[in-house]
């Protein structure tokens, strides 16, 4: 290569060369250029103008009479590579003057490319400043084929063994000397030979490894049978060290080897990345059965990395082999996977059988979760996951016993601890989500806000729990009101949900549309509803979306589709004693699916339900007087200041939607056009959204023709939820208003626009609503 165009010289550099270049015949001069490959020896020597000057490059090639035949010559400059170190240019060289060439600067790229800053960057970051390289790369932002191309007469002239080091250097083993060392059947001394010959090309950077450039380059023109080899002989010797070996194999990965090897990266990859365990476990086979120990593991590798089915089917293969010692590990991730599945019943015989060190606690839980009561906690074994599984049966069970605080507390300790664990655990569920469900119960969204966020931050239960925290977050968006939200958070988890997920994922879908009095999307969602009920045995941690459910079948008056399942939730229940805690929520939603369906009997026997928890702690006691407060104002009994303080009840314990459906429906209950204003400025507040202090002035203001083109604040909310497309029902349940009164409004806009047609005044309304007149 040449550089000499645009040769880049510091400053003491450019000295020497001034000086050979002015020495006089006759004067005895002699200068060393001595540096790696591609670090710019021909192109200094390309600036040498003095005819006197006798020029040698490559001088380590040279044979030892031709080295002795310059040793006459006054003016010499000698430039040659650091190795093979030679006695006679030792000799010849004697108190020279060196030139020491050393790679570019990022300034000196700057100088010699002319380009931006970020390209700069990058190339001086490929070629750690050489020369050679930094002129082969050029200005680019990426690294192409005839760029790497350019690097195969470097080195195809090596020999084997230097090949080979620089194939162990791409591996990543530049720098273990005893790997290279059985690798190369060398001893240390030779190792040390051959890695001096390695930094002699320039390839390597100051600290012994790969160039990213030279890296890339290896790697593409090697021959990949070469490459293989020395990284599966390297694997293996690093095994048997007791070394890891995950760096190594990763890119073997799909070649079709297997063998031991690919099994102990399969183990070191688990804790990080399971879904590459799990290809790793499967290359190990090498397409053949899969030995019993392997089987488990690999089974565990699939369930953490969310693949199920391959899960349940290994794990079933090791349980089905009844000489195999791994038979209760493989019954443990069956178990974790049927709870995904929805299937706590059997997730639970399964523990029980297992009689793993965790196995039992999450036995308890699982007796809970299907209306069994455990007494005792076992001992677990003193890890993270130990003391975890073991509080998290003790909160459940505190939850059940009625005691709330406690219960909660406990949950959070739980998840608390297993934080540092990320996704490194294999878990039925999370204790952060079973906080969280307990938080949503009782009447604590702050907690369950918090908690679930932590997990989500760090990663607890990996890929299996990631999506249960996110559609909890989701669902306590939907009870705040905070719809548009809920969805979005809804969809970023879209996907293939298992059963237990795709229960609560479908119930936010339902309550979403039924809160938006979107009949529409309410009807064409409700068939998975009854499908995802099917297929999602009734325990105690999917009451949640089995409420939603019951107000949505109400709505579209289809209960009976949902009344066995809710029969079996009433008898879970009761068979856990009527633990307040589960049971209040449940109520509640029922008694607005009693409401719905103008079943007021069912309502009143709801409500009685809730009063007599009323006493045991807060939330119950909200839940209990907003219900008795709802009977009274369907019964069109509406008392302001009641339906305010139920209201602001409702929105402190994280129900803020029903806050404001509370008193937006009293509102358009009442005949008192004071306490109407004051109802609906109460659920706007309850709502998140401003109220105009101009409210009622503007309810009892005549209409003003003559004011064309003038919206009021209503016109404008009503005009702009038109626009989007609501109908006048889904107007009135958003605004709190009948949908009469909305067509009143649109009457009263196409009068005052002086609108020929529908069409119309959608287009006048546009005009004036988008444009902000």
């Amino acid at each position: 290569m040449t550089t000499r165009a645009r040769l880049v010289l510091d400053d003491s550099v450019r000295g020497v060369l001034d000086r050979i270049n002015d020495a006089a015949p006759g004067t005895r001069l002699r200068v060393v250029v001595a540096a790696p490959g591609g670090h710019g020896k021909t192109a200094f020597l390309g600036e040498i103008t003095n005819p006197a000057v006798r020029v040698a490059d490559d001088a380590h090639l040279l044979d030892d009479a031709a080295l002795r035949a310059l040793a006459a010559e006054p003016l010499l400059v000698l430039a040659y590579r650091p190795w093979p170190r030679r006695a006679v240019l030792a000799e010849l060289t004697r108190g020279a003057v060196v030139v020491a060439l050393a790679p570019l600067s990022k300034d000196q790229v700057r100088e010699l490319l002319h380009a931006p800053r970020a390209v700069v960057d990058f190339v001086h970051a490929q070629t750690g400043g050489v020369p050679a390289y930094v002129e082969r790369l050029g200005a680019a932002s990426e690294v192409t084929a005839e760029v790497l191309s350019a690097f195969r007469g470097d080195l195809d002239w090596l020999d084997a063994d230097l090949q080979k080091f620089l194939l162990a250097a791409e591996a990543g083993a530049a720098q273990r000397l005893d790997l290279l060392s059985a690798l190369l059947d060398k001893d240390f001394d030779e190792v040390s030979d051959i890695i001096e010959a390695a930094r002699a090309t320039g390839l390597l950077g100051e600290d012994g490894t790969l160039l990213p450039l030279a890296h890339r380059a290896v790697g593409a023109l090697t021959r990949t049978e070469r490459r293989i080899a020395v990284r599966q002989r390297l694997a293996q010797l690093q095994l048997d060290r007791g070394g890891p070996v995950l760096d190594l194999v990763r890119p073997l990965v799909d070649t079709g080897i297997g063998g031991p090897v690919f099994a102990a990266a399969a183990r070191e990859a688990l804790p990080v990345d399971p879904a590459l365990a799990a290809r790793l476990f499967k290359a190990s086979t090498g397409g053949g059965a899969a030995p019993s120990e392997t089987a488990a593991q690999w089974a565990t590798a699939s369930a953490m990395a969310g693949d199920l089915d391959s899960a349940l089917r290994l794990a079933d293969q090791v349980i089905s082999a009844p000489d195999s010692p791994h038979r209760r590990t493989a019954a443990e991730v069956a178990a974790v996977a049927l709870a995904h599945r929805g299937q706590l019943a059997r997730s639970t015989e399964l523990f029980r059988w297992a009689a793993t060190p965790y196995a039992a606690a999450f036995a308890g839980i699982g007796s809970l979760g299907t209306g069994t009561l455990v007494d005792d906690t076992p001992a677990q074994p003193p890890t993270l996951l130990g003391g975890a599984a073991s509080l998290m049966l003790q909160g459940v069970r505190q939850s059940i016993a009625g005691s709330d605080t406690a219960a909660l507390s406990t949950l959070v300790r739980a998840s608390s601890l297993l934080e540092p664990a990320g996704g490194a655990v294999l878990l039925p569920d999370s204790p952060a989500s079973l906080a969280a469900l307990v938080a949503i119960h009782c009447g604590e969204p702050n907690v369950a806000e918090s908690v679930l966020d932590r997990a989500v931050e760090t990663g607890t239960g990996g890929v299996l729990m990631s999506v249960r925290h996110r559609l909890l977050q989701a669902w306590l968006h939907m009870l705040r009101g905070n719809l548009a939200v809920a969805r979005e958070t809804l969809m970023s988890v879209r996907g293939a949900f298992e059963p237990r997920d795709w229960i609560f994922a479908v119930a936010l879908e339902v309550g979403v549309a039924r809160r938006n009095s979107d009949l529409a999307t309410l009807r064409r969602t409700w068939e998975q509803a009854c499908e995802a009920v099917l297929r999602h045995p009734v325990d105690l941690f999917s009451l949640l979306p089995l409420g939603e459910f019951a107000a949505a079948a109400a709505r579209l008056r289809d209960q009976d589709r949902l009344a066995p399942h809710l029969a079996q939730a009433v008898a879970l229940l009761r068979s856990l004693g009527d633990p307040p805690l589960w049971a209040t929520q449940l109520h509640w939603s029922l008694l607005h699916a009693a409401i719905i369906d103008d079943d007021h009997a069912a309502a009143e026997d709801h409500a009685a339900a809730l009063a007599q928890a009323r006493d045991h702690n807060r939330y119950c006691a909200t839940l209990s007087a907003a219900a008795e407060c709802w009977l009274d104002v369907v019964a069109g009994k509406v008392d302001a200041d009641r339906v305010e303080e139920a209201a602001r009840g409702l929105h402190a314990v994280g129900l803020w939607w029903d806050a404001a459906r509370l008193a937006g429906q009293a509102a358009i209950r009442t005949s008192d056009r004071q306490a109407m204003v004051r109802l609906l400025d109460c659920a706007r507040l309850l709502q998140g959204r401003p109220v105009s202090a101009r409210r009622a002035a503007e309810a009892d203001a005549p209409v003003v023709v003559e004011d064309a083109g003038k919206l009021s604040e209503r016109e404008r909310e009503v005009a702009g939820l038109v626009l989007e497309g609501m109908t006048y029902k889904q107007v009135g349940d958003r605004l709190f208003i009948s949908a009469k009164t909305v067509e009143h409004h649109m009457a009263r806009m196409r009068q005052r626009l002086g609108s020929t047609s529908r069409s119309d005044l959608l287009a006048q309304l546009r005009h004036i609503v988008g444009t902000g007149s």
